[in-house]
């Protein structure tokens, strides 16, 4: 099987978090860079902080409603409060398949006018579009109450080409 094509362009940053308050900034300063039509993919380990990003993502977009992990419901549109774009938050953990088993979501629909981010989307969602947003949050492994993460945003695709991600640094 062959690998699909790259995306042409890429920018990518590295930050360390410290705290949920720091991951939730995180959050806000993300959404000062994002616009409808953008595909946000979230990666990281059971209890890593994507739910704690995608929330202050939804404050710094200024959505309607509490901002909370999908698990069960496997998708919650925010619509924007102003004249921003809605969030769309996704949780495909329970998704085996690819985009073919999300297609009742309609989020091929919902992406020109919305701003889509998807925990655990790697490998489900990317024929989406060529543009997209990575961040995988990685926390260390067992039980630990270290609170430090270590962050990867990745900008995929001629959107992201010029983006300054180093502006997310919290």
């Amino acid at each position: 099987m062959e690998a699909p094509a790259a995306p042409h362009s890429r920018a990518e940053t590295e930050l360390i978090v410290t705290s949920p308050g720091q991951m939730g900034e995180l959050g806000r300063r993300l959404a000062a860079l994002l616009r409808a039509g953008d595909l946000v993919m979230l990666s990281g380990e059971l209890g890593a902080g994507k739910t704690t990003l995608t929330r202050g993502l939804g404050e710094g977009l200024g959505v309607r409603g509490a901002v909370t992990s999908p698990t069960f419901v496997i998708a919650r549109v925010h619509p924007s409060l102003g004249d921003g774009p809605p969030l769309v938050h996704v949780d495909a953990y329970r998704l085996g398949g690819g985009l073919d088993e999300m297609e009742d979501l309609d989020l091929d629909v919902s992406l020109p006018e919305s701003v889509i981010v998807v925990e655990w989307g790697e490998g489900k969602v990317e024929e989406l579009t060529d543009d997209r947003l990575f961040v995988r949050i990685h926390r260390a492994a067992g039980d630990t109450t270290d609170e430090v993460r270590h962050v990867t945003v990745t900008g995929l695709g001629q959107r992201w080409a010029g983006a300054d991600l180093g502006a997310l640094s919290v």
